[in-house]
């Protein structure tokens, strides 16, 4: 006659269900990214402002700082002229057409910042930016 059949049954397979688990450390991760800081190493230096900036982080951007006592860093590692200029021209074999970023405090000398730019000129390096802050 007529077989009665359960709608809405589900057979449950033994074992954990890990799916939620999953999806719970993908919203981790998501969020990790998000708030991970993804800007160029360096010295922190007060820089001088300016009324439109681009930003120049690339993946492969080497960054010039000059602190406000006139000291140079390449990547957060102090260095002097000659060092900086050796090291440049190994990446630049390495690697030709990088981007290079100059950061100069906002009280140091000019003459230390054309200093580091005639550097970057002889070694014939054309993608050079200079970073300024937002104007307050």
């Amino acid at each position: 006659m007529a077989t009665a059949v359960k709608l809405g049954t589900k057979k449950r397979a033994n074992g954990i269900n890990i799916t939620p688990f999953v999806d719970v450390l993908l919203v981790v991760l998501v969020i990790f990214i998000l708030t991970s800081n993804a800007s160029i190493p360096g010295i922190r230096v007060d820089l001088p402002k300016a009324s439109a900036s681009v930003p120049l982080e690339k993946p492969k951007t080497k960054a010039i700082t000059i602190d406000n006592a006139g000291q140079v860093f390449l990547d957060a590692y102090p260095v002097t002229l000659p060092e900086l200029e050796e090291r440049l021209r190994t990446e630049k074999a390495l690697s030709p057409d990088f981007p290079v970023i100059v950061r100069g405090d906002a009280s140091v000398q000019y003459a230390k910042v054309v200093e580091v730019l005639d550097l970057l000129r002889r070694i014939e390096l054309n993608q050079v930016g200079l970073v300024t802050g937002k104007p307050a």
